[in-house]
């Protein structure tokens, strides 16, 4: 079992502590927060309360950490955890730049860690399907991506919450459309421009409400990507193919899962229509992080595609500052 530092107890940090309760592979043994209120929360879940980020990577029972913080702060302390040894898991987005993903990816393989983040998209049952079918050439050719998860958890924040101010650039793309980024580099590869629109439509927030996204890729396909902050849940991902498409649809946010369907359409083949029962995504996420950092089998995102994602995500922000075509660093 590896034993782990929780570094930010907001929602999805307590939501970390929640669905971990119970795993054989990873454990969360201490905790912090910048609110010290947070301490009761902890002790509930079996977690020690200390002071500060420095306390937890003193800590000589902590084997690795989990970043829950704001993003900004990613890459000072994704550096920071593996030069002291510690295997690092990261919440979306790992960087805001390629160049700080970049140094972040070197640091950890310098330091021997493992990397990990908080893409559990990948992780559920049926987007593993997915992918499995589309590297065996069950679509053909791949020509084209598009997607959509949007929400509206984020209506009930008070006024100067960070995810819903100009500190977060571009909300909808750091909440949930970097997900979607992530499936696309993941089926496409290295993206090469983007185009964005922007808008606040639905509330007074700083950084936006609603965001399309247009994507070129490297090897010459697309991904039409959509996420919205102000609209009850909705998730699918549809690929298109030279033999045929597929699509996966979410019955409810991957916070708790209510499971999945899925269409395969392929050309001179019966259509497929299939269902998926509730699967905990985001713990199977954490658990893969942690057997790869005693041993186990490696990490199934690779480094080299967490850079390109973050590769992707900087592109996004820059079209949607100039309101133009961005080329991906």
């Amino acid at each position: 079992m590896l034993k782990v530092g929780l570094i930010g107890m907001g929602w999805w940090g307590g939501t970390l502590l929640r669905v971990l309760q119970g795993s054989p592979d990873i454990r969360i043994v201490v905790a912090t927060d910048v609110d010290p209120s947070k301490e009761a929360l902890a002790t509930e879940r079996g977690a020690r309360f200390v002071g500060s980020f420095e306390a937890v990577l003193d800590d000589p029972e902590v084997e690795g950490v989990v970043l829950c913080t704001p993003q900004q702060f990613h890459a000072d302390q994704i550096l920071a955890a593996a030069t002291r040894g510690k295997h690092v898991f990261c919440e979306k987005p790992l960087c805001l730049t390629r160049a700080d993903a970049e140094k972040a990816v070197a640091t950890c393989r310098a330091h021997k860690v493992v990397l990990g983040v908080g893409h559990e998209r990948r992780f559920e049952p049926p987007i593993i399907e997915l992918m499995t079918r589309i590297k065996a050439g069950e679509l053909g050719t791949v020509v084209q991506v598009e997607a959509n998860f949007s929400q509206d958890k984020f209506l009930a924040l008070p006024k100067g919450n960070w995810r819903i101010s100009a500190s977060n650039p571009v909300g909808p793309v750091t909440a949930t459309g970097v997900h979607l980024l992530d499936l696309s580099t993941a089926i496409l590869g290295p993206c090469a421009r983007v185009l964005t629109s922007l808008g606040t439509l639905g509330t007074d927030w700083e950084n936006g409400d609603t965001l399309a996204m247009t994507l070129n890729f490297k090897n010459g396909t697309t991904a039409l990507l959509s996420a919205i902050l102000t609209t009850p849940f909705d998730g699918r991902i549809a690929v298109y193919g030279s033999k045929g498409w597929a699509e996966v649809r979410d019955r409810a946010h991957p916070e708790n899962s209510e499971g999945w369907t899925a269409t395969y359409v392929i050309r001179d083949k019966p259509r497929e229509d299939l269902d998926y029962p509730p699967a905990p995504s985001v713990r199977a996420n954490l658990e893969a992080f942690a057997r790869a950092a005693k041993g186990g089998a490696p990490y199934p995102i690779s480094m080299d595609q967490m850079i390109d994602t973050v590769a992707a995500l900087e592109a996004v922000f820059a079209s949607a500052k100039t309101n133009q075509l961005a080329i991906a660093p």
